[in-house]
């Protein structure tokens, strides 16, 4: 009989409270919780073994979460969940921009949490799946007519390596790409030229209905356009259909 690893969970918080009390409900959840209290102490953790998922707080003394998550996203693409005041948006915005897979805000409901957590550890078993033949990603990639090498599909100046998580470039260099950006890829590839709004796609990589004037995916399909698109600003993969949502072309279809 196998049995499964715990999700590997690394909770970052100035708060001894919040860390404790995180790290008591989780684990009563299934998960394998540990805690630190600041960018050091995660450093730490993370030469002593990986994480599935690390919960970071914004509001943090020295090196604030922000600051954290860039630094993270500069060498890794584990998805990380912010957590933010309630009612910050600027911080919300920031946190999307930086890179950041989902956000919540303090206090928040441990139910809920845990709810968030769990679905982006199915987006990230879903895209693990994608090493397996005719499973995830992979055989998302097969409905994009094109002639592939090693898997690749052509996506405007890079070419999108879904198995691997990111794009690669002509020369060769490759970019990460977070698990929320993998996902929203995986949305536009399995629907391609339909128009889907905001919320449709929403749910369909989240897994849950969008909240009133969330403005997340606008902000990942700006990330997105700058690393795909030949000119971001005037898109042609990925395009804005006005009041009503987005439109994706794939690349070798284009008239």
């Amino acid at each position: 009989m196998t049995t499964l690893c715990p999700p590997r969970l690394i909770v970052v918080d100035d708060e001894e409270g919040v860390r404790e009390t995180l790290a008591d409900y989780l684990g009563q959840q299934g998960f394998d919780v540990r805690t630190a209290e600041d960018g050091r102490a995660l450093d730490a953790h993370l030469v002593a073994g990986p994480a599935d998922l690390i919960m970071l707080d914004v509001n943090m003394p020295g090196e604030d979460g922000f600051a954290i998550a860039r630094r993270l996203r500069a060498s890794s693409s584990v998805p990380i969940i912010m957590v933010t005041a309630a009612g910050d948006v600027i911080d919300r915005i920031v946190g999307l921009e930086i890179g950041a897979d989902d956000y919540v805000a303090k206090p928040f409901d441990l139910r809920e949490l845990h709810s968030r957590l769990r679905a982006v550890l199915r987006r990230l078993k879903r895209g693990s799946q994608s090493d397996v033949p005719n499973a995830g990603p992979v055989a998302l990639a097969d409905r994009v007519p094109s002639q592939r090498e090693e898997g690749l599909i052509p996506f405007g100046k890079v070419m999108l390596d879904f198995p691997r998580y990111c794009l690669v470039a002509s020369d060769g260099e490759r970019q990460r790409l977070t698990l929320m950006e993998i996902e929203l890829l995986r949305v536009f590839v399995e629907n391609p030229h339909r128009v889907l709004s905001r919320e449709h796609i929403f749910e369909l990589a989240h897994g849950r209905a969008i909240e009133p004037f969330d403005r997340s995916i606008d902000i990942r399909i700006t990330r997105l356009r700058r690393k795909i698109e030949i000119d971001p600003a005037k898109p042609e993969i990925i395009r804005t259909i006005r009041g009503v949502g987005y439109l994706f072309t794939p690349p070798e279809t284009r008239a």
